[in-house]
């Protein structure tokens, strides 16, 4: 199973970036997917997950109404529209994966089977 991050990058606060996670190996419509973010000197924490068919969906309180994830089966891809980026918001941004449907409700990354490898998302002020 490979997932591959990509399209962070620096941006002043107030803008936008769109991250992609490519998924190979697996069959995607069976897995649950998220993003987590880990910022330096700080733990992995959930950013947001979305279910197999990507109808459920589910966000961490500091990035309601800002952040959008969504999936495109035929792509084996999932995606997190960032909008209104904050300082705050900088960090390494993961993606992960997990045949369990439960990991839908999963906030603990020690939780999640598959992940890839990273990308940086920088926020100046």
């Amino acid at each position: 199973v490979q997932l591959q991050a990509s399209g962070g990058g620096v941006v002043q606060a107030g803008g936008s970036l769109r991250l992609s996670c490519a998924a190979a190996g697996l069959t995607f419509n069976s897995v649950v997917m998220g993003w987590f973010r880990q910022a330096t000197g700080k733990e992995r924490e959930i950013v947001s997950s979305i279910n197999r068919s990507g109808v459920r969906k589910d966000y961490a309180d500091s990035v309601k109404d800002r952040f959008t994830t969504s999936r495109d089966q035929a792509k084996n891809t999932m995606y997190l529209q960032m909008n209104g980026l904050k300082p705050e918001d900088t960090a390494i941004y993961y993606c992960a994966a997990d045949r369990d449907s439960r990991r839908f409700y999963s906030r603990g990354p020690l939780e999640w089977h598959y992940w890839g490898q990273g990308t940086q998302v920088t926020v100046s002020s």
